[in-house]
């Protein structure tokens, strides 16, 4: 997932920014499957300059925080000579496992109970 917004266009050339959009976008997609940030269990990012992805260290904890908040998936960074996306500096492949309706929380689990709850 890149850092673009759904004009397909990215709103700023700026590294944590782009970081930040790709991540909103992971949620809103997540979201639409019926799944949510903790079920998240691997991030890759795909960054072109490692130089700026540690300098920008601070910053992108802050934003990952603000829209994954405090889950923290096996995650890697693996450092690209360039993006198929003209103009993206990072890309985040997610992988989530959303449990079935039946077991996520919050949800009473129906399964083999009869008509009246007995």
């Amino acid at each position: 997932m890149v850092g673009w917004n759904n004009e397909v266009t990215f709103e700023s050339d700026d590294f944590v920014d782009q970081v930040r959009r790709a991540l909103q976008n992971i949620v809103t997609l997540l979201a639409e499957a019926g799944g949510r940030p903790e079920h998240l269990v691997r991030l890759v990012w795909y960054v072109t300059d490692r130089e700026e992805y540690l300098r920008s260290q601070e910053a992108l904890g802050r934003a990952y925080r603000e829209v994954i908040g405090r889950h923290y998936p096996a995650m890697s960074v693996v450092e690209v000579k360039g993006l198929v996306e003209p103009g993206a500096k990072v890309e985040i492949e997610a992988t989530a496992v959303i449990p079935d309706g039946d077991e996520r929380p919050g949800r009473e689990h129906r399964r083999g109970r009869r008509e009246g709850g007995k």
